[in-house]
């Protein structure tokens, strides 16, 4: 699976404690992130990460160009919701292409595990059906 990894500044720390926590899990997929986050997750963590730009730079939409092209299949985006960004109009048309293009979205660490232990159960194994993946 192609999964990726954006954290706003405040919330990178967690995004790191998360992929420490998860790197059995996440070794296994193909990982992608914003500048900072992903330099962060490849120091950190030891974990191969394909760097987009940093977010207000437009790492979000290259991140979303993949997702309207149906070529990311999962979305962890940990999301300072207390501090204004300058770049909200990115994210906000990122997590609407979540919900066009049926993209798993976590944008919290609690709702990131969810996800993360339903991958490794199987439970989006849609995502990898061919058809599927042409809608």
């Amino acid at each position: 699976m192609k999964i990726a990894l954006i954290a706003h500044d405040r919330k990178k720390d967690s995004l790191v404690e998360f992929a420490i926590a998860y790197k059995n899990i996440l070794q296994q997929h193909k990982l992608f992130a914003t500048g900072t986050t992903g330099q962060r997750i490849q120091d950190e963590v030891g974990l191969n990460v394909t760097r987009f730009r940093s977010g207000p730079l437009g790492g979000d939409q290259q991140i979303g160009s993949m997702i309207a092209n149906n070529d990311m299949d999962m979305v962890f985006f940990f999301r300072d919701p207390l501090t204004a960004q300058p770049h909200e109009p990115d994210v906000t048309a990122l997590v609407r292409l979540c919900d066009v293009y049926h993209i798993p979205l976590a944008t919290n660490m609690g709702t990131a595990e969810i996800l993360l232990k339903g991958l490794q159960e199987g439970f989006v194994d849609w995502r990898l059906i061919q058809e599927r993946r042409k809608e």
